[in-house]
């Protein structure tokens, strides 16, 4: 009873006020709002609405059939894969033939899989399955598949970016990995070590550790290692409740070296770290608040004003540009049926609120640019916006356009 409250929830807050002829365009969101990342969940319910809020109230998508309105409907997999297979399939019978999904690389392999083989099994109901999160890198490459897009970089894409900072900084000597023990912080971990070789193959892996993913409560023993194991500096994958009780941790042991992240630029960690965060979190995004642009300004401060709770101040561009692409390409393809549309979103190239992008059709693999920022008291120079309310926000000190960001892949598409 509760997960269809929850579904009727979502179709009803974001199918816009007035009336459309058609029915309209259900879009499954598969994803954890109950467990240890529920925030890092409900954040992308926010981003996701907001973007299918826009794209309805200026008269939804139009098709063959007429103009539809695209309907959001969130399904709870609670970090889970099984979970998230049987809300697939629900979502399937439902009626959706878009599955949203992202912040686990292992349920993203899964829901892949489950979607080729019913594709393959039921080609008058197929689905397309776009990942906003997901970003172990072998999912554009070994299981790299025609029906899933990805639409934010992935590990091997952030690791260089975060390496372009590092590798000019000559304080660092020594750094510690720690990364959650599954598919993604394996990732992580692996390229690291690699770029660490090639770029600065003068700083030394002090210790290289995995941890149970959303379980551990109290970080203080992983916290006392890397301090006494003498890091400049941590590297490391973690998000949400795992990212935040690890740098609260260390601070509270009093290491006093630099994190670089993949997502240190919110749900709670500048908040935990507090002053001694300054200039030493590092975290790499696709875009961040302070980018310093009229249009990048602008788009945040309509955000604010949507959300205007310091907990919620959470903002992904690539979701914008996700929905934004999904809007452009059914356009295109006329329909919403699978194969027209995963042929529209292959040649896709989007702009929005000065950011943009360009799907590659070799591993549908997003193609966009990067920064890197650096943690600052809110009001510094290129520090005009903080996070959540904290006081503290990210300085961008590196700007890497797409073409500098691209990676090789090794996919091979089989096509439908």
């Amino acid at each position: 009873m509760k997960k269809g409250l929850l579904k009727a929830l979502g179709a009803a807050l974001f199918v816009p006020a007035f009336a459309f002829a058609q029915a309209p365009v259900k879009l499954a969101m598969i994803e954890g709002l109950s467990g240890g990342n529920a925030n890092g969940g409900e954040a992308v319910f926010r981003n996701l609405a907001w973007a299918v809020e826009r794209v309805n109230q200026r008269g939804g998508v139009k098709t063959r059939e007429g103009a539809r309105a695209l309907e959001l409907v969130r399904y709870d997999s609670k970090g889970q894969s099984e979970e998230a297979l049987s809300a697939l399939k629900s979502a399937i019978d439902d009626g959706a033939r878009v599955i949203l999904q992202g912040n686990s690389s292992a349920v993203a392999a899964s829901i892949i899989e489950a979607v080729n083989k019913h594709n393959e099994r039921e080609p008058a109901r197929r689905v397309v399955f776009l990942n906003y999160s997901a970003v172990d890198p072998i999912l554009t490459n070994e299981k790299c598949s025609y029906w899933h897009f990805r639409f934010d970089a992935h590990a091997d894409m952030r690791m260089t970016a975060l390496m372009s900072v590092l590798r000019e900084d000559k304080a660092v000597k020594s750094v510690y990995l720690i990364n959650p023990d599954y598919s993604f912080g394996h990732a992580v971990t692996r390229e690291a070590k690699r770029q660490l070789a090639e770029q600065r193959p003068d700083v030394r892996v002090a210790a290289d550790e995995l941890h149970p993913l959303m379980r551990i409560k109290d970080f203080a023993p992983y916290a006392a290692k890397i301090k006494a194991s003498g890091a400049d500096a941590v590297i490391t994958g973690n998000f949400s409740n795992d990212l935040t009780l690890l740098v609260k941790a260390a601070r509270e042991a009093g290491f006093e070296g630099k994190f670089y992240t993949f997502y240190g630029n919110a749900l709670g960690a500048p908040a935990a770290i507090g002053d001694a965060g300054i200039g030493k979190v590092v975290a790499v995004a696709d875009w961040l608040p302070n980018v310093p642009t009229q249009e990048s300004e602008a788009f945040y401060q309509s955000f604010r004003q949507k959300f205007p709770k310091p907990a919620d101040d959470y903002v992904h561009m690539r979701m914008q540009l996700l929905i934004e692409t999904l809007a452009q390409s059914i356009e295109k393809a006329g329909t919403v049926e699978a194969g027209p549309l995963a042929a529209a979103l292959e040649k896709s190239s989007v702009k929005f609120a000065g950011q943009g992008g360009a799907m590659r059709a070799a591993d549908h693999q997003f193609q966009q640019s990067l920064v890197v920022g650096v943690m600052d008291r809110q009001g510094t120079p290129g520090v005009k916006f903080d996070v959540e309310g904290s006081g503290y926000g990210f300085r961008v000190v590196k700007n890497i356009a797409p073409a500098q960001a691209e990676m090789p892949h090794n996919c091979t598409m089989k096509q439908p």
